[in-house]
């Protein structure tokens, strides 16, 4: 009894037990780094040789991406076991979502770094010319010779695509508040649907891009910025099929969800980030170029 009330619980706070999947998670993230750099030089017809091994292939970065991916399942496992044993008290969940709201800060400022390089090369064509070359802007912007996409086609289409699974999210969230299980599901499957149609949208618009990522700064802005965007509304997917099954097997009450609310956070914030792109690269800055012909 006396060693038992030494070892009580008499705080808010959860002293999580040693665990294996920050080290396992920095060598899949070495060994992804690694891989990536091979596969580009493969991609290049180079060798590439480290520790005495050439590694100009593009195996070893999905070995890496594997290991990346077996500690998500781990780590967010234990994560969502520890919620279930009531480790989760009201001080460990404000910290919990400190941490999202920092996570997507980050984010936040990732994609300022795209934005800037979209801007200071489209506000400032004649000196990316010289610095560049100068057939890559012709000092203007957009570059000569470069069709650009209708931004008021599949584009638009894509907006109104994400403006949608922004209010189908909203409603489950609601729905979870009320405890309303069916209207939880229901608004997750459409709004991961609506995701799964942007990204095949996306997919048709890229694959009939009238520019490549080589062609100019242009190219290569564009496809950083949306590619980037795309890979985030990917990531977002899957993380809303994840609470889709948790909440098809009662993991969230009314109380308690925040897994729900950080996926929901995190939709948000890709819907934001899509409407910057979409008035800044699609619509302004492509302001006075040629349109490319439908096809």
């Amino acid at each position: 009894m006396a060693d038992a009330h030494a070892h009580a619980k008499n705080h808010d706070y959860h002293i999580i037990d040693p665990s294996p999947w920050p080290f396992i998670a920095g060598i899949g993230a070495l060994v992804m780094a690694i891989g990536g750099i091979g596969w580009m030089q493969d991609l290049k017809g180079n060798e590439f040789h480290f520790l005495g091994l050439n590694l100009a292939t593009p195996w070893v970065f999905f070995i890496g991406l594997a290991i990346i991916l077996y500690v998500m399942f781990g780590w967010w496992s234990d994560t969502i076991r520890e919620g279930h044993e009531g480790h989760h008290t009201r001080v460990v969940s404000l910290h919990m979502r400190y941490g999202m709201i920092m996570f997507i800060a980050s984010e936040v400022m990732f994609f300022v770094a795209w934005f800037w390089a979209f801007f200071d090369a489209s506000l400032f064509p004649g000196e990316a010319a010289q610095v560049m070359r100068a057939e890559f802007t012709g000092g203007v912007w957009p570059p000569k010779g470069i069709e650009v996409i209708d931004p008021f086609h599949l584009p638009l289409y894509n907006t109104i695509i994400l403006l949608l699974s922004g209010t189908t999210v909203t409603w489950a969230h609601h729905a979870l508040l009320h405890n309303d299980r069916k209207g939880l599901v229901y608004g997750l499957a459409l709004t991961i649907g609506l995701g799964v149609l942007f990204s095949f949208v996306q997919a048709y618009e890229y694959i009939h891009a009238p520019f490549n990522f080589h062609d100019s700064i242009y190219g290569a802005t564009f496809f950083m910025a949306t590619g980037f965007h795309g890979f985030h509304v990917l990531i977002g997917t899957i993380f809303l099929i994840v609470c889709l099954l948790r909440a098809m097997g009662g993991d969230f009450t009314p109380q308690r969800h925040f897994g729900f609310e950080a996926a929901a956070w995190y939709w948000h914030f890709v819907d934001v980030v899509w409407l910057f792109l979409f008035a800044s690269i699609y619509v302004w800055g492509s302001a006075g170029a040629t349109i490319a012909v439908h096809h």
